[in-house]
């Protein structure tokens, strides 16, 4: 992806340095996480009830590699801007307001609870931001086996689709659903919520290949590899433990693959209902 040098987003908030208040880790779906691995699992649910807010803690000193990660988020966020604001203008007849982008260095609090590295990426419906440890992409590809810059992009592009999703009311409808139902049908539900998050994201990939012409050989495959890499069923095989799909919540690495090629290959909103289907 060819991204150094180019514009990048304003909606930055960097929370990397300096002190602040000490983050906790409250949710119970954390621990899962933790267990299994980054990205493995971050329930909207108990972030949307989690109590938290905004005091941080910065872990020390600013890399160069971190300034360079810091970057990247922003050139890839302000893509996602102006590729929303073109789709929402063309398919939804209105306007698209971005999210703003949270970096953090160790641990940081979001009125979804607390952050660390070890809770990955992740969206929060109470303030619209995405939250950021930048260390996740080392983790992302030394770890997950899911390296190169796109595989960081669809990352990053992933977080925002639930921004899209919070846009167009689905992610509050979804969730209010989520919160009445039994702890299965909740998972279930979940996992279409990323499938079409996954989804959103190709679309992304494929308009910012159409209006910017930055993608490379081999980013889309970087793409669908790192889809493929943190499916529960993978993260869970790679963990040790025995794939149960009944406590999924983001879906398998075939289907992770399948609708992110989806979006890609259609372009289409329409394309990446998760909700209206039965074969996920």
């Amino acid at each position: 992806m060819k991204w150094q040098g180019r514009r990048g987003s304003r909606n930055i908030e960097d929370r990397r340095r300096g002190g602040g208040g000490r983050a906790s880790i409250g949710i119970g779906g954390l621990l899962i996480i933790l267990a299994i691995g980054y990205f493995t699992g971050i329930d909207v649910t108990p972030l949307l009830t989690g109590q938290g807010d905004s005091t941080y803690s910065g872990d020390g000193e600013i890399t160069a590699a971190d300034e360079q990660a810091g970057e990247f988020v922003s050139v890839v966020l302000a893509d996602t801007e102006e590729v929303w604001a073109d789709i929402f203008a063309r398919q939804v007849d209105g306007p698209y307001n971005p999210p703003i982008l949270v970096l953090y260095k160790g641990v940081t609090q979001s009125p979804c609870g607390g952050a660390s590295g070890a809770t990955g990426p992740f969206y929060c419906p109470g303030d619209n931001k995405v939250y950021l440890d930048t260390s996740f992409f080392t983790t992302l590809s030394q770890r997950l086996g899911a390296g190169g810059d796109f595989a960081a992009a669809y990352v990053v592009a992933h977080e925002v689709a639930h921004h899209v999703q919070d846009e167009l009311g689905i992610l509050g409808q979804a969730n209010q659903i989520r919160m009445q139902s039994s702890q299965e049908q909740s998972n279930a539900i979940s996992v279409r919520i990323e499938l079409q998050a996954d989804c959103y994201s190709g679309i992304w990939a494929r308009h910012v290949e159409e209006k910017f012409g930055t993608l490379e050989r081999g980013d889309i495959a970087e793409a669908m590899n790192a889809a493929k890499q943190i499916g529960d069923d993978t993260l869970l095989r790679n963990a040790g433990q025995v794939p149960m799909p009944h406590k999924f919540t983001h879906g398998t690495s075939e289907q992770r693959q399948r609708w992110f090629a989806t979006g890609y290959e259609s372009g289409d909103l329409r394309s990446c209902d998760t909700f209206g289907t039965d074969a996920l």
